[in-house]
C-alpha cells in the first residue's frame, strides 16, 4: 500500500478532470481525492497497490479529447489508515 500527493498542470479544469480521476481511481480500487485549485492545477491524494496508482498515472498522462495533461508530479505521502473512498474536494 502507499500513497502519493499529485499536481497535475494544463487542460485539467472545467473538463470534467476530477470526475475522471474520481472514476478511474475507484475502478483500480484507490482511494484518495482530488481537488482544483486557484493557480489552474489540480491537486490529489492517492492510495493503495503501486501497480494501480502507475495504471491511474497513465491514465491522467493520457487524458482524452478534453483533458490535456501538460505535466503531473507525484511525492510519496504516509498512508491514510482506514482511507475507504475516493472524493472530490471543493
Amino acid at each position: 500500500m502507499i500513497r502519493y500527493f499529485g499536481q497535475a498542470s494544463g487542460r485539467v479544469q472545467g473538463v470534467g478532470f476530477r470526475f475522471f480521476v474520481q472514476q478511474n481511481g475507484e475502478a483500480l480500487g484507490l482511494t484518495g481525492w482530488v481537488k482544483n485549485m486557484s493557480d489552474g492545477t489540480v491537486t490529489m491524494e492517492v492510495q493503495g497497490e503501486q501497480e494501480a496508482v502507475d495504471e491511474l498515472a497513465r491514465r491522467i498522462q493520457a487524458g482524452n479529447m478534453f483533458i490535456r495533461v501538460k505535466n503531473l508530479s507525484l511525492e510519496a505521502r504516509d498512508v491514510v489508515p482506514g482511507e475507504e473512498d475516493f472524493s472530490i474536494r471543493y
